[in-house]
């Protein structure tokens, strides 16, 4: 190879490396997106069961409200829409065709406000479970520790509390 082919192909792959972009930092701030912050300055994740609550008792009152007020006109319009068939009117399908979707699309926001009130109760139960279990953990863990601080025998010697060593 010679000298100035050597040159070319590292030129090259200078040129190459130099469109690249690598990422080996993370920017301290007032980059493209603004300031951020650590997550270990900023804290944890924490959700209060009072805001869990209130979002699964709002979804729940809007289901209640969508069956009680949003079913009313289903029966009077199915009603309507079959009378106008029977009499040979075209409009008799389409308003049974828009009470179907009508019903289809109310099931389906429904079920989503179910969703979400039985999941918010859901969440709600396991968050204090799981809190429960951390306390039980981190509690044991501290007697646990407290019991290596205590010193049962000298040093160096055998626990006497295991008895003696007999010999064969």
């Amino acid at each position: 190879m010679a000298w100035d082919e050597w040159e070319e192909l590292k030129a090259q792959a200078a040129e190459r490396h130099a469109t690249r972009m690598q990422l080996n930092h993370v920017d301290g701030g007032g980059g493209t997106y603004g300031p951020y912050v650590l997550p270990s300055q900023y804290g944890d994740l924490k959700v209060k069961n009072s805001e869990l609550q209130s979002i699964g008792t709002a979804a729940y009152e809007l289901y209640d409200q969508l069956w009680n007020k949003a079913r009313v006109a289903n029966k009077s319009s199915d009603s309507a829409a079959s009378d106008l068939s029977r009499q040979g009117f075209a409009l008799g399908a389409g308003l049974k065709h828009v009470s179907d979707r009508w019903e289809e699309q109310l099931k389906s926001l429904m079920d989503a406000c179910a969703q979400i009130s039985n999941h918010m109760r859901v969440t709600k139960t396991l968050h204090a479970g799981d809190e429960a279990y951390i306390q039980r953990q981190m509690s044991s863990i501290a007697v646990l520790d407290a019991g290596f601080d205590e010193q049962v025998g000298t040093p160096g010697k055998k626990n006497s509390i295991y008895g003696e060593h007999k010999k064969k």
